[in-house]
């Protein structure tokens, strides 16, 4: 490095002087721009240097206007506060940034730098495109200059897997730089985490290819990963081309990249519908990513919703390997909602499933001694679980690992048996009496003492 390159690396390290953000301005690039004329970008230049700066604007996906219900669901935290503060910012759509990044590493860490960061907003009814790339890491500083101003615009960023790669990576190399300050976020909404449970159940794989393949339709919308650059070689690529290699591989990075954030912005719109629609009656629904919405919506605080859903999915043909989940789920919501009879109902048909006979099994001991006071039904239940507890010991049992499965087993036969010989010393008592049943329990605070 020339002594005036380290003078200018130094005095890049001085605090950034208080001054309004302002764009950096474009020019065309040199003919022996070799990367920018690949790629079609322009050079942009800011107080730190220069960059290279790339805009499209695509007219599919179209603008989807974000649900009320749907940012509720999305925004809701433990902090109440905070869920407040983030779905204020959040009803704005014109404040919305999506961002993805190429990095020169997968794993992060302080040696991995963001060569070309991706931004989209929602612009006339399409999502208009920015992105911005380092020639060399000298460019560092303009690039991330420009990005703070970006997001001091539009402060609500929407990520794919964000909040654990691309928006902590960022923020290291802001403080790296010394000079800029990271930008403070409105609100930060990762779909990774509510793609991952509407569809993973029906998919194995969520990564956004295969959303965009099975999820958001993408060739019907005009969209073609046609020779797509797979993302374990994009950091080779731009190391390649620090070492003097080809620019044309890099040209490929930059489609890739914008395929992720035109499939980002549609797969919103796909959450969007979904959260929005009050009991999954889309026709289009697949039964499979129903049933992952409703324990989706369970689990953000949604039961009344959970359990329509969830209805939803097994009238329209959720398949059978999914059934004994979903009316498991469907019992304990009934139970949580003091619906006893139809949790017990629900709990009979899963008595010979391999995985929850068991706590079906529990569960119908508890409710006959509890609820409906049939002693003698009761110790049924507790007598069948356990048999069953029994063998699977026997088996070395094959629900859970073989590792675990004797040591949970033997702890099920054991609270099974301490149950029946209480049940049988009150049948006994019972008997004695001249009724092995109690009298049905009492409503109200009485009821609660029973539980």
């Amino acid at each position: 490095m020339s002594h005036q390159d380290k003078f200018a690396r130094l005095a890049a390290l001085k605090p950034a002087r208080a001054e309004g953000a302002r764009p950096a301005e474009l020019r065309a690039p040199q003919e022996t721009d070799a990367l920018a004329r690949a790629l079609g970008a322009a050079v942009a230049s800011n107080r730190y240097g220069e960059h290279l700066a790339l805009r499209t604007w695509f007219s599919s996906p179209e603008f989807s206007e974000p649900a009320p219900a749907a940012l509720e669901i999305l925004s809701r935290t433990r902090d109440e506060t905070a869920s407040r503060r983030m779905r204020a910012a959040l009803a704005d759509p014109a404040q919305w940034l999506f961002l993805d990044t190429e990095t020169t590493g997968l794993a992060g860490g302080t040696g991995t730098y963001a060569f070309l960061v991706g931004i989209g907003w929602w612009d006339a009814g399409g999502l208009q495109v920015e992105q911005l790339v380092l020639r060399d890491f000298t460019e560092e500083y303009s690039l991330l200059q420009e990005l703070a101003t970006r997001i001091a615009k539009r402060p609500v960023l929407v990520t794919f897997n964000g909040k654990s790669f691309d928006w902590p990576l960022l923020q290291s190399r802001f403080t790296m730089t010394r000079a800029i300050a990271a930008p403070r976020l409105a609100a930060h909404l990762d779909l990774l985490h509510p793609a991952r449970a509407l569809w993973k159940l029906r998919l194995g794989s969520v990564r956004l290819a295969e959303l965009e393949r099975h999820v958001l339709d993408a060739p019907r919308l005009g969209w073609r990963r046609d020779h797509d650059v797979p993302s374990a070689l994009i950091p080779q690529f731009y190391f390649d081309y620090l070492r003097g290699g080809p620019v044309a591989p890099l040209a490929g990075v930059a489609r890739h990249n914008q395929m992720d954030l035109r499939g980002l912005a549609a797969l919103f719109g796909k959450i969007n519908a979904m959260l929005a629609d009050s009991a999954g009656e889309a026709p289009e629904a697949h039964s499979v990513d129903l049933f992952g919405l409703s324990r989706y919506l369970e689990r953000r605080g949604e039961p009344a919703r959970a359990n329509a859903v969830c209805t939803r999915a097994m009238e329209s043909g959720l398949p059978a390997a999914f059934h004994p989940l979903a009316q498991r789920d469907l019992a304990l919501r009934a139970r949580r909602s003091a619906d006893y009879d139809t949790a017990a109902a629900l709990w009979e048909k899963l008595l010979a499933d391999p995985r929850d006979g068991l706590l079906a099994c529990e569960q119908l001991a508890i409710h006959h001694e509890r609820r409906s006071r049939n002693i003698e039904r009761a110790a049924d239940f507790a007598r069948l679980g356990m048999r069953k507890a029994q063998l699977l010991r026997g088996q070395g049992g094959s629900p859970w690992s073989s590792a675990e499965a004797t040591a949970r087993a033997a702890r099920l036969e054991e609270k099974f048996s301490a149950r029946l010989a209480r049940l049988e010393q009150r049948i006994a008592g019972g008997r004695r009496k001249g009724s092995a049943s109690l009298p049905p329990a009492k409503k109200g605070k009485e009821a609660k003492r029973v539980r």
